[in-house]
């Protein structure tokens, strides 16, 4: 079996890492915290330029012709740096499931735009249940003189206050459908969430929004199956985001732990202090693995539901556990604001929450094994 990158690969990576190791330190991360758009237009327009937010669209709408695969190798370094920005939203949770299911003109309006930076989109997925199955949605679109009318509130929509176009998943009559609504018409409300990695999460209310049925992406009723895609790319995207960040995290304390002198000798020479470490490095190695490995399934367009929830599971506390302790080895310092490990460690928590937690895709990795 080759796990290897292919030579294009390997070259995405190195110039990703090159390219983010400039324009996106944690000095910037920092600042995006407490600015109002929460990323930068700048490091946005550049990342454009580079074919990124087109890796994975066709080159007839301006992309680089690219597959899942490749945006999860270029995914692993956004992680390492905590880029901060709507890129997973608009590229993964949008792009993706507009590509899949939307109309030709649909296609043709928005690929290209995404692809050039012109445009944001986001997701509008859960409500107060914070389900991602679809009992959860209960978010209506009425029938009204061949439109719909949307009334009701989405929680945790990300980057919603920047975003130019939100598609909202709803309920219309027996089924799912998805809507895109132009977040800038009369009757979208957006409001900012206080949240614990200091990103942009928002309250998304819809107060009688009209939307026309030539704005639904995919089938009306027969959405559910597109949403379950949605959520299946968007899991492995938030893994690799993890184990990028959970890799760093390991290297920042390998480091430290060489560095920092106790009894007159590095930590790193005790024992007790090696297996922690060789515990990161395997718990980072595992969750590489089965990252990877249902990225390839769903680049390959095969049933990968089982893969991707086993994937999401593991990594989501494979992850946590190595920045916990990261932070831990640390020592005090590791967890307070003033230390960038710790920045790692509130990303990757928030990470290991978006589409769907361990509880929940354990319990899809059972029902796989005819445990119902």
């Amino acid at each position: 079996m080759d796990f290897s990158l292919s030579e294009e690969q390997e070259m995405l990576k190195t110039t990703a890492r090159d390219f983010l190791e400039k324009e996106c330190p944690l000095s910037l991360v920092r600042d995006m915290e407490t600015d109002e758009k929460g990323y930068s237009p700048e490091l946005w327009r550049r990342m454009a330029g580079l074919g990124w937010l087109g890796l994975v669209f066709p080159e007839e709408y301006g992309g680089a012709g690219g597959d899942f695969l490749d945006l999860t190798v270029l995914l692993e370094e956004m992680g390492r740096s905590l880029v901060p920005g709507p890129f997973v939203p608009t590229i993964v949770l949008c792009g993706l499931p507009i590509l899949a299911a939307g109309t030709k003109e649909q296609k043709h309006f928005f690929l290209p735009r995404i692809a050039s930076g012109e445009v944001i989109l986001t997701l509008a997925l859960a409500e107060r249940s914070a389900s991602f199955s679809n009992p959860g949605i209960v978010v209506k679109a009425v029938p009204d003189d061949g439109d719909f009318i949307i009334s009701g509130t989405k929680l945790f929509v990300p980057d919603a206050h920047i975003a130019r176009y939100i598609l909202s998943v709803v309920r219309t009559g027996d089924g799912i459908s998805l809507a895109l609504a132009d977040a800038a018409s009369p009757g979208i409300r957006c409001n900012l969430l206080k949240t614990l990695a200091s990103d942009r999460q928002c309250e998304v209310i819809f107060d009688n929004f009209r939307v026309t049925s030539d704005n639904l992406v995919g089938s009306k009723d027969g959405g559910w199956g597109l949403v379950e895609e949605i959520l299946r790319h968007g899991a492995v995207a938030g893994c690799a985001l993890m184990v990028g960040g959970a890799q760093r995290a390991l290297e920042m304390t390998v480091d430290y732990v060489k560095q920092r002198v106790q009894y007159d000798r590095p930590i790193g020479s005790f024992q007790v202090i090696q297996h922690k470490c060789a515990d990161m490095a395997i718990d980072v190695d595992g969750a590489r693995y089965l990252t990877y490995q249902a990225a390839w399934k769903l680049s390959q367009s095969l049933s990968c539901a089982r893969e991707v929830s086993m994937a999401k599971a593991w990594v989501s506390e494979a992850a946590n556990r190595t920045c916990l302790q990261a932070c831990h080895l640390h020592g005090a310092i590791g967890y307070t604001r003033d230390h960038d490990i710790g920045l790692y460690l509130r990303r990757v928590k928030a990470w290991g929450l978006n589409y769907g937690g361990t509880v929940f895709h354990n319990e899809i990795v059972a029902q796989h094994l005819g445990l119902e």
